[in-house]
């Protein structure tokens, strides 16, 4: 079985869920500005670019075996 994420793809991904982890503990402790903006990151940011890099990787890599 192929692993489709490569490292990076792997790195961004470990460091938005360290991100939202941290944003939720801010939350909890009471800083509610910073963790919001931590989370957005996280969210918006973070995760999708961690599935899209992989995404255009493999599409580059078919395009080049034609």
């Amino acid at each position: 079985m192929k692993f489709i994420f490569s490292k990076s793809n792997l790195i961004i991904l470990i460091i938005a869920i360290i991100m939202t982890v941290i944003g939720y503990g801010m939350m909890a402790s009471g800083e509610d500005t910073y963790s919001v903006v931590i989370l957005i990151v996280a969210y918006v940011i973070l995760f999708p670019a961690s599935i899209l890099m992989g995404i255009k990787r493999k599409s580059k890599e078919s395009d080049d075996k034609d």
